[in-house]
């Protein structure tokens, strides 16, 4: 018996050894004391693969930009660590001390969370308010002047409603105004939306639409750039985030000669918007009236029940179904107080959402499907369901109920009476079976003792193939940290892989029609594929970099200027339609070109 014990502590060490690993997901702040009205990045690293990452509550800071994700590779003596870094940059508001919580995260099927950081804010300058341009390093674009362009190119937060209950749906249309020619645009950060369950209106046009609007007694061309249904989830005084863009425009410009005078001087300009944050008071729900079977549901809805079936034999399942329908915070009805006889063995509901999101609101019906078993005989009836809801509109609360539904139970087959021995609908019942087992009366082939595998040679040549396996995987783990020691090569080789990706999410898009992310995936994914081919960060690439890179490795000048007249196609098609060339030539134009410069590098 000795031996046995001695392989399985062997095992035991081997799988120790090879796969024991202390991950760490931490937080931290480019500084903890700050100026009002200064910027600063706070980093969430993780050494690990991690999923359902989730930011904490950035309460007293505005997010200018994130999450940005990035990965990075070490390694010292051969030994090569991967690890992953998701980073905010925050603006200070307010003077005083802030705490900001933890984040979580789903590393290796645990759940983690980082420490909370303090951070004190001081007094600095003042927070700016207004939107500003900022030059760019080409020469055909110039710096804008914020008093030239702030009344001819900016956007609105149009809100519905401004006052409120807890719970209440809001809609919130960011709206872009412009009577200037628009060559390019980009979202610079998008709004957090910090106290609001939020969820985005689906436009099924691909493209924006533009209209013509009178705005004080001036007309613009406007389009909704981004819609969004909100609930409060709090009471209180909640702010909507602003959005920021930066746009390229193309707007007149001074000249001395006369031809430019009589036809027209034109120059690009780089202009910054963010829009005005717009203050949503919201009221908490009133106690007076509420009644019990009150679960937080707001708006305004309906209920009714059904059966499929009100007579059935013991151990035979019933489908109660129950559906609740209307407008306002559907996807956030918690499940509903029932009252079932004691008799029914009840399973949880299968819930299913129908519910569309419109300028006007959210509406559609919620499913409730409850599987039921009665166990014995008899006369049951299943009583009714209360459900009550606020409706802003009248404010006050309103109580519905379904109707009941009588059941008849009859005897069910001859093991009725060992209700969880029955065969009736024994796939229904199966997990039964695993809990008591039905007593056994004829031969199970019971073997003769000394005849078992176990203590058999096969027994034992199974042992010890494990740490052979083990021993196997070692060498081939160390053959791996030395082929992984220069991180360079190992993101040049991944480099092709990870562009795969990004075009295979592309074709995804390509399929679905979805014009704007599948350009997205086609720029993310040549982009990153240079990064990791040139290693050059992703923030320090641009057209010449790259064009000066791949020169300087011998990839022919045709081939460069493919690549080139590609990301400008990608990067202005995200914006604005492009009808000269097809999607699908873009697709295969992207994936041609990786592979030439992977046969030319």
């Amino acid at each position: 018996m000795k031996i046995k014990y001695h392989i399985l502590t062997l095992l035991l060490f081997c799988t120790n050894f090879l796969f024991a690993q202390d991950v760490k997901f931490t937080a931290s702040v480019s500084k903890n004391e700050v100026g009002a009205g200064e910027q600063f990045q706070i980093d969430f690293s993780v050494n690990g693969n991690a999923d359902g990452f989730s930011p904490p509550n950035f309460s007293g800071f505005q997010v200018l930009s994130g999450p940005n994700e990035s990965t990075s590779m070490t390694s010292i003596n051969g030994n090569t660590t991967v690890s992953t870094s998701l980073s905010y940059i925050l603006m200070a508001v307010k003077e005083g001390d802030f705490t900001i919580g933890p984040a979580t995260a789903t590393v290796n099927g645990h759940r983690l969370s980082t420490n909370a950081i303090k951070i004190k804010v001081v007094k600095g300058r003042p927070v700016p308010q207004n939107s500003q341009a900022q030059s760019v390093p080409n020469n055909s674009i110039t710096e804008g002047n914020p008093s030239d362009l702030s009344k001819s190119l900016f956007i609105k937060a149009v809100v519905d409603k401004t006052n409120v209950y807890q719970g209440e749906q809001i809609t919130l249309n960011y709206r872009l105004y412009t009577n200037v020619g628009i060559e390019q645009s980009q979202v610079d950060n998008l709004p957090v939306l910090n106290g609001f369950w939020n969820e985005d209106i689906k436009n099924l046009q691909q493209q924006v639409q533009w209209r013509v609007e009178t705005y004080k007694g001036v007309s613009y061309h406007v389009a909704d750039i981004k819609q969004t249904i909100l609930f409060p989830q709090h009471a209180g005084n909640l702010t909507i985030d602003p959005i920021g863009m930066t746009f390229i425009v193309r707007v007149q410009a001074p000249s001395k000669d006369i031809m430019d005078q009589f036809f027209g001087s034109f120059k690009e300009v780089k202009y910054k918007v963010k829009s005005t944050p717009v203050v949503i008071h919201v009221r908490p729900l009133p106690d007076a009236g509420k009644p019990d079977s009150f679960t937080g549901a707001v708006g305004n809805f309906n209920i009714e029940a059904s059966v499929d079936k009100t007579e059935l034999k013991a151990n035979d399942a019933l489908n109660y179904k129950v559906k609740v329908s209307g407008s306002g915070n559907i996807k956030l009805l918690k499940t509903l107080n029932t009252n079932f006889p004691a008799d029914f063995e009840k399973y949880d509901p299968k819930i299913t959402d129908t519910v569309a999101n419109t300028e006007n609101g959210a509406f559609g019906s919620r499913f409730y499907n409850y599987l039921l078993i009665p166990r014995h005989q008899g006369d049951f009836r299943i009583e009714p369901i209360k459900f009550s809801y606020f409706n802003p509109a009248t404010n006050r609360y309103i109580t519905l109920s379904t109707k009941s539904f009588p059941i008849k139970v009859d005897k069910g087959s001859s093991e009725a009476n060992v209700t969880a021995f029955s065969d009736v609908d024994k796939q229904d019942l199966k997990v039964l079976d695993k809990d008591i087992r039905y007593i056994k009366t004829e031969d199970n082939n019971l073997v003769k003792s000394g005849n078992e595998f176990f203590g058999s040679l096969g027994y034992y040549l199974l042992l010890l193939l494990g740490p052979v396996l083990c021993c196997a995987a070692y060498i081939y783990r160390s053959q791996t940290i030395k082929n992984n020691s220069d991180i360079v090569k190992v993101k040049s080789r991944r480099a092709g892989k990870i562009a795969a990706k990004h075009l295979a999410n592309a074709q995804k898009q390509l399929l679905a029609n979805d014009t704007k992310a599948f350009y997205e995936d086609i720029f993310k994914g040549l982009y990153g594929y240079l990064s990791d081919k040139l290693n050059i960060s992703y923030a320090n690439l641009d057209r010449e970099t790259i064009s000066t890179e791949l020169k300087g490795r011998l990839v022919k000048e045709q081939l460069i200027g493919r690549l080139l007249d590609t990301l400008d196609l990608c990067e202005m098609a995200r914006y604005a339609p492009v009808t000269h060339i097809s999607k699908q030539e873009v697709f295969e134009k992207a994936k041609t070109i990786i592979n030439d410069i992977e046969n030319e590098i």
